[in-house]
């Protein structure tokens, strides 16, 4: 059976990577809460399945969205363009603080830097929320959701001698699952869950891949921290210090 020898961190690496995981474990459970929160608010009902995510975001009230028409009035948009802003710069930091659990080559490299094109997308739609300039919330969420997703899937092809190259075939399914949302949704297809669900298929399932991902650089930097350090002369046995 063929091994692969994956790198471990030192001990800076170790801190960072943690701090890395802890940035994109936040950053996954911010997302969903402060949605829940916002929606809340809502005095007309906010529905998962026909809303748009970016329509918490809206900082009018008032009828929105030509192909689609539907009342938005987000009174809490603010907090909703907060959480957009902070998932940018929370799955940049993961992104940054992760460097080893890529691994090295052209493929994983193309992977990172694809994936902080998508976290400034993140800030640009926080910043520019659809109501505000649509154009500019549209880039974002093609960055996000598009330029984003195929950073996933380089992120399935990246070398095996890596921790991220051991999760190649759960990186490949959630790259295609994201891919096939945004299509989707972008074709104003979304059959059984509406066109908002589609869209969350397309921005939550980097969402799960983030999680995933955190869990496993956790494990990998503390199996580095459980290592036995070998000494070479206290090492051997005693029979071969004898004969040294």
């Amino acid at each position: 059976m063929k091994s692969t020898f994956v790198p471990s961190p030192g001990p800076r690496g170790q801190l960072a990577a943690r701090a890395g995981a802890a940035a994109w474990i936040l950053n996954a459970a911010q997302f969903l809460v402060v949605q829940l929160i916002v929606g809340s608010r809502w005095r007309t009902p906010y529905s998962w399945k026909r809303n748009n995510i970016s329509d918490l975001g809206n900082v009018h009230c008032r009828m929105w969205d030509e192909s689609r028409p539907r009342y938005v009035c987000s009174p809490l948009h603010t907090l909703m363009n907060t959480s957009f802003v902070a998932q940018g710069v929370l799955l940049f930091t993961g992104v940054l603080l992760t460097g080893f659990a890529w691994g090295r080559g052209a493929m994983a490299w193309t992977a990172r830097i694809l994936c902080v094109i998508s976290a400034g997308g993140w800030v640009l739609v926080g910043m520019v929320p659809a109501d505000v300039n649509e154009d500019l919330h549209v880039l974002g969420a093609l960055l996000i959701m598009g330029l984003g997703n195929i950073g996933l899937l380089c992120a399935g092809c990246v070398r095996e001698d890596s921790v991220l190259g051991r999760l190649r075939a759960m990186t490949l399914g959630i790259a295609v699952t994201a891919m096939l949302g945004a299509w989707m949704f972008f074709a104003q297809h979304g059959p059984g869950i509406g066109l908002g669900g589609m869209e969350r298929v397309a921005a939550f399932a980097p969402q799960v891949w983030t999680l995933v991902m955190a869990l496993a650089v956790l494990h990998a930097a503390e199996a580095t921290t459980h290592r036995p350090v070998r000494c070479p002369g206290l090492d051997a046995t005693p029979s071969a210090r004898r004969t040294e």
